[in-house]
């Protein structure tokens, strides 16, 4: 699709974790999902969050300390391969994320975004969830900047990041109309948080979410067994959006590719004349707080 344009075509992949799965698959696969939104003229495609997991299935058995550095060794292999499909098919990749060691070996939970033209960017997860903190010893990031693209800029919040709207609103000020969620969570209930929390985003943001979640069951990740998704692409719930705020769905615990086209035009409108008109709306000058750290 053209770039910069007002209209923007998002793909989001809902992805099964396979108990025997080997990296030739989990490539086969991903190639195949990318070639497939490139197909449908996408100008983004979203997986999930921490899918890459999905690469220590056939590998010798690990401790929960172990799993940072296991999943790190497969980072070059990962950005290389995932920066060419970028480039081959000209779409953007929002690459989930992947559990990485940094310089000082402290262990992040790393998106990668793949740019069509070539170049990579990189956002940690802010707010590590407690088996992320305690089991597999992940450390919080230290950056909440927006990604820019040929698209405008988008933001990137990782799973559990989009249960603090604080971060969602700092990557709005900073001009993000979309905003990207990957993520992983094992019950329904984990699901519905990061759900009920992204519909409340896209309307106190006027803004669009799109997310992508994991499902299946995994092979040799400790403390990570199973995965539940219903993956979606949210609106803001006004009278140019979908009634219910949900421009595409995927089902439930499916393996598939869901798609929605984002006018950005439109939301332009909603935040200037819609029903409400949440961001012009606001009273800092009533309930903005300086954070003493």
């Amino acid at each position: 699709m053209a770039t910069n344009a007002a209209r923007i075509r998002v793909a989001s992949v809902q992805w099964c974790a396979e108990r025997t799965m080997d990296a030739d698959r989990f490539y086969d696969r991903l190639g195949f999902f990318v070639h497939a939104a490139a197909e449908y003229q996408s100008d983004f495609v979203l997986f999930p969050e921490l899918f890459t997991l999905c690469l220590l299935a056939s590998e010798e058995p690990m401790e929960p300390s172990d799993v940072a550095t296991r999943s790190h060794a497969h980072t070059q292999a990962f950005t290389e391969r995932t920066a060419a499909l970028a480039r081959e098919h000209g779409i953007n990749i929002i690459a989930g994320s992947h559990l990485t060691v940094d310089e000082s070996n402290v262990a992040r939970n790393t998106a990668f975004v793949f740019l069509r033209d070539g170049s990579v960017e990189t956002r940690e997860k802010l707010h590590p969830t407690p088996t992320e903190s305690g089991a597999w010893a992940v450390a919080g990031g230290n950056t909440a900047d927006i990604i820019q693209t040929d698209c405008g800029p988008v933001g990137v919040m990782i799973c559990y990041d989009s249960e603090f709207p604080e971060l969602a609103r700092h990557l709005i000020d900073q001009g993000a109309q979309i905003l990207f969620v990957p993520y992983l969570t094992d019950t329904m209930h984990g699901h519905l948080r990061v759900r009920h929390c992204c519909a409340a985003r896209t309307v106190e943001n006027q803004c669009y979410v799109a997310t992508a979640g994991m499902t299946g069951l995994f092979g040799n990740v400790p403390e990570q067994f199973s995965a539940f998704a219903r993956s979606a692409i949210l609106t803001p719930c006004d009278l140019p959006f979908a009634r219910d705020g949900i421009a595409a769905e995927a089902s439930e615990n499916k393996e598939t590719i869901i798609f929605a086209d984002l006018d950005l035009e439109t939301l332009d409108w909603a935040r200037r004349e819609g029903s409400v008109r949440n961001l012009s709306d606001r009273r800092p000058d009533l309930y903005s707080v300086v954070w003493k750290g």
